[in-house]
């Protein structure tokens, strides 16, 4: 596996998670922890799981955003 870029929030969200999926931390703490719901850790765990820490990095990174205005009509 190569390098993943990742920022802070999402590098405390992978911590997190490990701590969860060796049972060192509650899915309630977690939650708790990380602002989110139970059903999100849930969610988060899944994709975790089986792909490790890449698989909590944006899929969205390095992409043009859906709103962008194209730039001709901008200028």
């Amino acid at each position: 596996m190569g390098w993943v870029m990742m920022s802070e929030r999402e590098l405390n969200r992978v911590e997190i998670l490990a701590q969860v999926d060796v049972a060192r931390l509650s899915e309630d703490n977690a939650a708790n922890m990380l602002a989110l719901t139970r059903r999100q850790v849930f969610r988060l765990l899944k994709r975790y799981r089986p792909n490790d820490a890449s698989a909590i990095r944006t899929k969205l990174r390095g992409r043009a955003p859906n709103n962008q205005i194209h730039t001709a009509k901008r200028d």
